[in-house]
């Protein structure tokens, strides 16, 4: 691990949370078909590129960070909810699948501009 550069270490990151997200929805017994038809809820937030290029990029950032379903998660976890923590294990998996493809948060510039690199 030593040596890789900060890139390749972003997408590496991007496939253990896709695949610890795909884990735990297993374990917590969640509907496979569900997950497809939810996995890509959150680009739909990419429709705030039709206000302009500063709202599309916050309203993307805002469901493409891991700090709003990891929050829920740890919420959710001590009140003895884990089973209802299934849409936000999509929706961890869907951040980790965009990370690992190489695709970031954008800056208001562009939707091409990630923090990744330009796409």
């Amino acid at each position: 691990m030593f040596g890789l550069k900060p890139k390749p270490l972003l997408h590496l990151e991007g496939a253990v949370v896709l695949l610890l997200s795909c884990i735990l929805y297993h374990q917590f017994q969640g509907n496979w078909l569900l997950f497809l038809l939810l996995f890509l809820v959150p680009d739909l937030f990419m429709l705030g590129y039709t206000i302009n290029k500063t709202v599309g990029a916050a309203c993307y950032n805002l469901v493409h960070t891991y700090v709003l379903p990891l929050s829920l998660f740890c919420f959710l976890w001590p009140s003895g909810h884990q089973s209802q923590s299934w849409p936000i294990l999509i929706w961890t998996a869907h951040i980790g699948l965009d990370r690992m493809l190489g695709y970031g948060l954008k800056y208001p510039s562009g939707f091409r501009d990630t923090h990744l690199n330009k796409v």
